[in-house]
Parts: C-alpha cells; structure tokens; sequence
C-alpha cells in the first residue's frame, strides 16, 4: 500500500510536468512503467494513467477561471459572449479527436503503445519544432478571439495525432497552431483549454468502462487514484506558469532538442536491454 502511494507520488509528478510542456505525457509514463510498477492490475493501470490527467485538467480550471468561465459576475456582457465563442472553438478543435478517439482508441492502444512508437515520435516531433521555430514568422493570430473556426478546426486535427504516444497532447497542437499562424502564448493557452473537455470526456469514458467491467474501485484502488490526481494538479500549476513565462522570452527549440535526445536514450536503452534478454 505505501509502496503504491509513492508510486502514485511520481506518476503524477511526471504527469504534471509533461502534461503540458511539449515533450509527451503518455510517452513518459509508459517509459517511467518500465521503471516504476504500479502494485494493480493491467486494467487499472491503464485507467490511472488516464484518469490521473484529472488533476492536471484542474489545474487549467483553477488558473483561467476567469477566463474560462462565461457566468463571471465582473465580465461585461460582450466579454461572456466572447467566452461563450471561445468556447465554441474549443468544442469544433475537440470533435476531431473525441471521433477518432471512440472509434479508434482500442485500436491505436493495441499498435502504438510501445518504446519504439514513442521513440520515433519524440525525436520526429523534436526535429518538426526545431525546423518550423528556425523558419517561423511574426505571427497572425495574437488572441484566441482572432482565431477563425475554421482554424479551430485545424488545430483540432492536429490534436488527433496525439493518440499515438510520445507526440503530445499538447505538442501536437501548439505545433498545429504555430504552423496555422498563432503566436506561442495564444498557442499554450488554446492547447490548455482543449485538453479541458478531451480528457475530461476521456476520464469519465474509463471509468465507465473500467465499472461496466470490473466494478467498483477498491479502497487502495481509490487511494491511488486520489495521490495520483492531487499531486499532477499541484505539480501542474507551476509547469504551466512556467511554461507560459518561458515562452514569453523562449522558443519552443529547447523542447525539440529534449525530445530528439530522450528519443535516442529511449531507443539505446531497450535495445541495450533486449539484447542482454536475448543474450
């Protein structure tokens, strides 16, 4: 049980910090799983690691909830209806992947979710935002209240390649919005508040299935749930107050080098190890 509680504890440090810079949660839990073993079921296991996203969404909540709330007494009447519109472009930027994700999620989880997927896309994510930083221009788009639908939408495709690990969440769609035309700020925040309604719905579609199959939690199983959800939602605020001030002076190429060597660390490793197995 305490065993488990720490484990809880660094999931979701990771999960807080990778969540929301470039460099992919999922891709580094299912590295930190080679490490670090959860004392549950592979069913469970599975379910943490997305329910754990929970906290991280929190987060988001609690640091823009002015921003994201269309009710807020100190808003005039034209700022809640340019809320109740930027919530429409998340909403369209959400319908690509929730479509792809019903229909495909089985699926992609049986082919991808191993090292080599994730090294792949850590370094070809890596090297995509090395490229378009040294080529990107003043950009068009400085506010989310100038972003079309139509560009919503486009991001929202971006967002789709996610599904497959070690790109990012939110790598794959700052990446699609800085190519679209959008500043880095207007880029992080859209991506922060996509993820809102994705891994909410994500959240609750595991569980549903998770008690459609195997019932309710147990009280450990509850526990490791709750650690996890609480430390990702407090590592999380600082890694996106610290991601929105170092993009303030930054470009995001320090992300692609980090990514294109934990690629190769990745791919060294497991070939280091499958080659003392098969020895």
């Amino acid at each position: 049980m305490f065993l488990n509680i720490l484990n809880a504890i660094v999931f979701g440090v990771v999960q807080g910090i990778t969540e929301w810079l470039p460099i992919s949660s999922t891709g580094h839990m299912i590295l930190l799983d080679q490490f670090i073993r959860l004392g549950h079921d592979k069913a469970f296991k599975d379910l943490f690691f997305v329910v754990i996203q929970f906290g991280s969404i929190l987060a988001v909540v609690t640091l823009y909830f002015r921003k994201l709330n269309p009710f807020s007494p100190s808003k005039s009447a034209i700022e809640k209806r340019d809320t109740w519109t930027m919530w429409g472009k998340v909403l369209v930027g959400c319908i690509p992947a929730a479509v792809i994700g019903l229909l495909f999620d089985k699926l992609i989880m049986e082919k991808t979710y191993n090292w080599y997927v994730v090294a792949a896309a850590l370094i070809i994510y890596g090297i995509l935002f090395i490229v378009i930083e040294s080529r990107n221009k003043t950009p068009k788009i400085n506010a989310i209240s100038e972003m079309s639908y139509r560009m919503a939408a486009a991001i929202g495709i971006f967002q789709v390649l996610a599904m497959i690990p070690g790109t990012s969440r939110s790598g794959s769609t700052i990446l699609g919005a800085v190519i679209l035309g959008a500043g880095r700020n207007v880029a992080a925040e859209f991506s922060f508040f996509l993820a809102v309604p994705v891994m909410l719905g994500a959240s609750a579609l595991e569980i549903l299935k998770y008690f459609m199959e195997f019932g309710l939690f147990s009280g450990e199983q509850w526990i490791t749930l709750l650690v996890g959800m609480i430390v990702a939602y407090v590592v999380s605020i600082f890694a996106i107050r610290f991601l929105m001030d170092y993009i303030r002076r930054h470009d995001f190429k320090a992300f692609g080098y980090y990514r294109i060597i934990l690629g190769i660390i990745v791919i060294l490793y497991f070939t280091i190890s499958h080659a003392a197995v098969v020895g």
